[in-house]
């Protein structure tokens, strides 16, 4: 059963914040509905009190109609506002006047019922109408004092002695009862701004980190602009230099350290266009379905040691299609197997491996590396921070990929322990029937 939400100021309009309150109330009403039949039958059956039957079990009958048709209403799509559900919490202060009534008045432990329906109004009604609620509540109660003296045909009234009895007998049921109600009800409501708060954690979490890939596009595009002119003129000075020291006598090591200059600038340019495409210049790449052995292939094209990479793709998923823009999803993989590659010692092998999961798929990469405490897992896929040699890294790899997935509805897992090496776990959903047709 889902919890209502939080109240909201009274409006006459309809919400979809009225519609789950309604939906709420309804499950709760039956459950009550319940509880009240069976109280009837034990006090009728039961304990052999003379009580109108006929009239409680009619009242019953009236509310259950009540709860039929308000979920008729509800399944033809109407929209809800919360003035219904204010009558409708009217009205079940009604009948539970009319059962008290009939059932013993202010003499009924079940009295106590009251609070209830006033617990439910305090987190379902906006504040104006939880007030107008409790002032009809205290004067339904009121009345029980004057309903009580009037009695129905054929049926007798106890003496003031046998009155007291029953109420006292009753006191603990009533008490435990209404105590369960609400109590069940405010953890339930507890339970729901628990997790309405760990959303929005995690809502804040990945706003933040889409914010910080947006920042860190800016900073790439902002680089690779201000940087390009001065590279390309290092770039053709060096080369004409070159040129003009090959047909004098400059020393073999003069024009190597040239050649040297030229290469670090090329380099210098590919990080630039690297670091561009990795701090999200990618996010305006379209989504296809992308099979699984092409993704694979793809991951290990460009990727140095890939003969130390085993590929354990069954056979059932090389066709199986996942979401997502292609050289990104193929960008992102390989920074995992390539990080992988980095922590394990020597020449020893690194897993890459692939399995269903629900209508998506798995991918792991596994490492037999030295692991990561559990101070450096705790950090792990935060921007900038890496425990590579300066030069190997900029900390980058596993904060994009945990963004890509969570964009695509997947997510990034992690788990290591110290000398036990690292498994990588990143999950994708599937393609839809639409791109797979495409």
């Amino acid at each position: 059963m889902t919890p209502p939400p939080s109240a909201s100021p009274p409006s006459a309009e309809p919400s979809p914040r009225a519609h789950i309150n309604l939906v709420w109330l309804l499950r709760l009403r039956w459950g009550v509905l319940v509880g009240q039949a069976v109280l009837v039958a034990v006090a009728a059956w039961g304990l052999k009190l003379a009580l109108p039957v006929t009239a409680l079990v009619a009242l019953l009958v009236v509310e259950a109609l009540t709860n039929a048709a308000v979920r008729a209403g509800l399944s033809r799509a109407r929209p809800v506002a919360e003035a219904a559900i204010f009558g409708l919490m009217l009205w079940d202060t009604v009948v539970l006047t009319g059962l008290l009534a009939l059932s013993g008045g202010t003499h009924n432990p079940f009295t106590a019922l009251y609070l209830v329906n006033v617990a439910l109004g305090t987190v379902l009604l906006p504040a104006r109408r939880t007030w107008a609620m409790l002032a009809f509540t205290l004067l339904a109660f009121g009345s029980l004092f004057v309903l009580q003296d009037v009695t129905l045909p054929g049926i007798a009234r106890p003496d003031h002695a046998e009155l007291m009895r029953l109420h006292l007998s009753g006191m603990w049921v009533a008490f435990a009862v209404a105590a369960g109600f609400i109590v069940y009800f405010i953890q339930r409501v507890t339970r729901a701004l628990a997790e309405r708060e760990q959303e929005l954690a995690q809502t804040r979490a990945r706003h933040a980190r889409q914010e910080k890939v947006a920042s860190l596009a800016t900073l790439a595009a902002g680089a690779a602009h201000e940087l390009s002119t001065p590279l390309s003129t290092i770039a053709v000075v060096a080369k004409e230099l070159e040129r003009a020291l090959a047909t004098s006598s400059t020393s073999e090591s003069a024009r190597e350290d040239l050649r040297l200059i030229r290469q670090q600038v090329d380099r210098c340019r590919d990080v630039l266009v690297q670091m561009s495409a990795d701090a999200g210049q990618t996010t305006g790449e379209p989504f296809h379905a992308v099979p699984l052995e092409r993704l694979v292939e793809e991951t290990l094209a460009e990727l140095s040691g890939r003969e130390r990479v085993r590929v354990e793709l069954p056979e059932a998923l090389k066709a199986h299609r996942v979401h997502g823009p292609p050289r990104a999803l193929a960008r992102v993989l390989r920074g995992l197997v390539k990080n992988a590659l980095q922590a394990t010692p020597g020449n020893g092998p690194v897993a890459l491996s692939a399995r269903a999961e629900g209508t998506g798929a798995r991918l792991e990469v596994r490492d037999t590396g030295m692991g990561m405490p559990d101070a450096v897992l705790a950090r792990a896929g935060e921007p900038f921070f890496t425990t590579k040699a300066p030069g190997e890294g900029m900390g980058l790899g596993l904060f994009l990929a945990r963004t890509l997935a969570e964009q695509l509805g997947g997510s990034l897992e992690l788990r290591s322990k110290a000398g036990e090496g690292t498994t990588v776990g990143l999950s994708l959903p599937a393609a839809s029937a639409q791109e797979v047709a495409a």
